[in-house]
């Protein structure tokens, strides 16, 4: 079955994309950006790539005239932009969509949604109840599947209910953790979206997917807790206090401002399955809460994430071009290089610390001063540092390291390169190599930094005093030197 699967880099598609890829079909992944999408080598051999921005129908035509496909998945939410743009992004992509999904004979439109019952919808819930209607409208067989909340290891809820329970031991909360909400296991997702491809008693319907547990999300956050072994005591005020709940969120945990503002609204409403046909036209066991947690686990202590919601370059943090950043700018910049000998046969060694660097790991030194520097960020606006990283093993382009996000990752030369998504005023890189030559091997840290007028000069002198520090002993232990 010919498959063209949009939103490939996000975290359903690749998730998606390797069940496809197994059950035999041809997949054409449309992507934004070529260098941000890292599947496997064994997947890229078997697929082909489309680089489209669905917010650009004027260049449809010449990208999928004379393709044919039998089925479109549209996997493409705009979770991070601003609600004032977030419906408009929507509906333009949902267009597009449909425009290509004309032009290239597509029988069936698969489209993932959230459970949107209420009245009163969240303008995250509206805008992708306005996505629905775009392809109701279309003409052609939809299958549209509207899910609660999904747990997976990597997903946005798992990892914000992750974050507060792991790290606040009494929590006083507002009265919206009283809604409910009937999380479901990722591989329940998957799979309903692998089994309606063609079922035709799929096309034109709308069905509402969660998993067996009805939850309070108090009763998300113990059952969590539980499972983790946490005693963890919760406080509900039985008033709602919308802003203070938005920076609750925002400086407890890795959502970012706008991802915690749409968060919040979106939990004021229930989130509950009224419907279950689903059930009787694609029948599987449906995994429990506690169990779909633990399994969450075991892919992240085998190191088997696949992909984060973090990574996904739907977000509006991650709009950046970053090819026009991997050339580190020369003039106008600011810079410290630091180098240590290595032996030669610690290469290999010494290149794993700074692969592994960010994260569980930490920065080799001084971490309480690198926490504080995030919380500093968060308070500012930005990202913080607790968006972690995917894997404590394996990173690629596109993907981030806490506050950093990676430009190029390159295992074989031994180059890590970083660009800074903290709020600064100016632009910041950070670079590990390797150098070999005949007699010596070096590595090598440099942090380069292009100021943005005399507020980011003044920043960079002001952080002298912490970079001799912090860079010099950080660049002694990735060296493995005391």
């Amino acid at each position: 079955m010919r498959i063209l699967l949009t939103g490939a880099n996000g975290y359903i598609g690749m998730r998606l994309l390797p069940v496809l890829v197994e059950a035999g079909h041809e997949v054409t992944c449309v992507v934004r950006d070529k260098n941000r999408f890292k599947p496997s080598q064994d997947l890229l051999d078997k697929i082909n790539i489309i680089e489209f921005d669905f917010l650009h129908p004027e260049n449809a035509v010449q990208h999928f005239n004379k393709k044919q496909f039998d089925v479109s998945y549209y996997l493409i939410h705009s979770l991070g932009d601003t609600s004032t743009t977030l419906k408009e992004y929507e509906i333009r992509s949902a267009g597009c969509f449909v425009l290509v999904a004309s032009l290239t004979q597509v029988k069936q439109i698969v489209y993932l949604s959230g459970i949107s019952n209420e009245k009163n919808l969240s303008k995250h819930l509206l805008a992708r109840k306005v996505v629905k209607d775009v392809f109701i409208r279309s003409g052609i067989a939809y299958t549209i599947f509207e899910a609660g909340i999904i747990v997976g290891s990597g997903s946005i809820s798992f990892e914000i209910i992750r974050d507060l329970t792991e790290k606040i031991p009494v929590m006083i909360v507002p009265r919206w953790l009283n809604s409910r909400c009937q999380p479901i296991a990722i591989r329940n997702v998957i799979f309903y979206l692998h089994k309606c491809l063609l079922n035709e008693r799929t096309f034109f319907r709308t069905f509402e997917i969660g998993g067996p547990d009805v939850l309070t999300y108090k009763q998300m956050l113990l059952e969590f807790a539980a499972v983790r072994g946490y005693k963890r005591y919760i406080i509900s005020l039985p008033v709602l206090f919308p802003g203070l709940s938005v920076y609750w969120l925002y400086l407890t945990t890795s959502a970012n401002f706008t991802i915690a503002k749409q968060l919040v609204q979106s939990m004021k409403n229930d989130v509950v399955c009224k419907e279950f046909s689903i059930r009787e036209i694609i029948p599987q066991d449906l995994i429990p809460y506690r169990e779909a947690i633990k399994m969450a686990f075991e892919r992240i202590e085998q190191n088997m994430v696949i992909s984060s919601w973090t990574d996904s370059a739907s977000s509006s943090l991650s709009r950046l071009d970053l090819n026009q950043y991997i050339e580190v700018p020369v003039n106008g910049c600011y810079k410290d290089r630091r180098w240590v000998e290595i032996d030669k046969d610690k290469v290999e060694e010494v290149a794993g610390r700074f692969f592994g660097i960010g994260g569980k790991h930490g920065w080799y030194y001084a971490d309480k001063l690198w926490r504080m520097r995030g919380l500093m960020d968060k308070l500012v606006g930005g990202v913080g540092m607790s968006r972690g990283r995917r894997s404590d093993v394996d990173i690629q382009p596109g993907e981030t390291i806490d506050f950093w996000r990676v430009l190029l990752a390159d295992r074989k030369n031994h180059r890590l390169l970083l660009f800074a998504e903290m709020k600064l005023p100016g632009e910041a890189w950070l670079e590990f190599s390797i150098v070999k030559n005949e007699n010596r091997c070096l590595l090598k840290q440099t942090a380069t930094f292009r100021p943005k007028g005399i507020m980011g000069r003044n920043y960079w002198y002001a952080m002298l005093p912490f970079h001799y520090f912090i860079f010099r002993n950080m660049l002694k232990r990735i060296a493995g030197k005391k």
